[in-house]
């Protein structure tokens, strides 16, 4: 048989090239998802260090500690504990951020105003269901709530899931005040971070 008689063997090659495409995306994404548990591994664990302070998120210059008639009531802040020793801030994981709010201690139960300093409160700025920031205050339910899936968690009640998909609660921090500034007391009372 002459190749002039040879049947039609002709290449789609954009076919190919397609397959060829879909069949890289698929290693990529197998070789992500077991390098993922590597990348959780070997993060940096979150560190919430009896004695630091705490400085604002995005404060613009030199840190400055947070004094606690800085927080208006009602109005979370975004902070990161500050290591004074080393005169850094311990936002090498974004686990670190915590929440700051001022509220009504009459209205906080036992346990979270033992925690609290001049009637402030601190807790893992990270949700515990898939590890999204929670920074948004709901007044009237006097709850902060994830902005990725809308979990709600109660700050005058120890953190606690009152709404949404988390399962646990917000890890707490405990305050104390040396004058007005806000001072980390101990340690995250759970690991921050999402389940999910």
């Amino acid at each position: 048989m002459s190749r002039s008689e040879s049947p039609n063997l002709s290449c789609d090659c954009t076919a190919a090239a397609e397959v060829d495409r879909s069949r890289r995306r698929v290693i990529r994404i197998a070789v992500a998802g077991m390098a993922a548990p590597l990348a959780v591994a070997s993060r940096p664990a979150a560190a919430a260090v009896n004695g630091d302070f705490l400085v604002e998120e995005d404060a613009e210059g030199a840190p400055v500690p947070l004094l606690a008639t800085d927080l208006k009531p009602g109005r979370p802040v975004l902070a990161f504990p500050f290591d004074a020793q080393a005169g850094k801030r311990r936002d090498e994981t974004r686990l670190n951020k915590i929440v700051l709010i001022r509220l009504p201690e009459s209205e906080m139960s036992t346990a979270t105003r033992e925690r609290a300093a001049g009637g402030v409160v601190a807790y893992s700025a990270i949700c515990t269901h898939q590890a999204c920031d929670v920074k948004t205050w709901l007044s009237k339910e006097k709850a902060l709530v994830c902005f990725c899936h809308s979990s709600k968690f109660a700050l005058l009640n120890n953190g606690e899931v009152v709404g949404g998909p988390a399962t646990r609660a917000l890890p707490a921090v405990p305050l104390r005040l040396e004058g007005e500034r806000l001072v980390i007391a101990g340690g995250f009372s759970a690991d921050p971070g999402g389940n999910a």
